[in-house]
């Protein structure tokens, strides 16, 4: 069972994401919250698989609790996917940069709101391939200029180039094409390379591919 926790400051919204949500068999609402201290408060007791954090919420907005939830090591398995009302929100690639597994627009189909969650739990991040792009280009312009990681010495060849596919936004099936393998040999080049670098999922993978200069802006294709 995947345990979400809303937090939004609409009740409106809450109730239209918890209806969808435990309609559903793998699904259920573990709890609720209206602004982004009580988030981090129920995080902490609840322990939800994914939180549903809108970006924009008085006390602690979005942000800042969701860099409060991704920096505290305790919590290590919480998801958490922003929401906000425009595609690119400007705080979207600060929160990427901080930890969110990814992001949703708040008037996305019912059912990639479903698949997203069950996603996040499987390790995949970043959600639409479209939005990806679109949102790995913005990372891309905003970034400093990137610094060689000595991490990246630990990286096999092939996992280095999965790396950088990743980071141009290709999924595992559109990876496994490009190099001629299977999907799930593509999804275990990409799970080991999170547990080197110790990205706590593919969209913090996106972000070292750009910050460690293995992928630079222009790249995407």
């Amino acid at each position: 069972m995947i345990r979400v926790l809303l937090a939004d400051d609409q009740s409106l919204v809450r109730a239209g994401f918890r209806a969808l949500l435990d309609a559903q068999p793998d699904i259920e609402v573990a709890g609720e919250a209206s602004d982004g201290e009580e988030a981090v408060r129920r995080v902490r007791e609840v322990r939800p698989d994914v939180v549903l954090m809108d970006i924009r919420m008085p006390l602690l907005d979005g942000l800042a609790a969701t860099r409060r939830i991704t920096g505290d090591a305790a919590l290590n398995g919480v998801k958490v996917i922003m929401l906000t009302t425009f595609e690119l929100d400007e705080y979207v690639f600060e929160a990427i940069r901080n930890g969110a597994s990814g992001f949703l627009v708040k008037d996305t189909e019912p059912e990639e709101l479903l698949r997203a969650v069950r996603a996040v739990v499987d390790g995949d991040a970043l959600l639409s391939p479209g939005v990806t792009r679109r949102l790995i280009a913005e990372f891309a312009a905003r970034s400093k200029e990137p610094a060689r990681d000595e991490a990246l010495g630990e990286l096999t060849d092939r996992e280095r180039e999965v790396m950088a596919l990743v980071g141009i936004g290709l999924s595992n099936e559109e990876i496994a094409r490009r190099l001629v393998v299977s999907p799930l040999t593509a999804k275990t080049h990409v799970s080991r390379t999170m547990v080197k670098l110790g990205a706590r999922d593919r969209a913090q993978l996106v972000v070292l591919a750009y910050e460690s200069g293995l992928v630079r802006p222009g790249w995407l294709g």
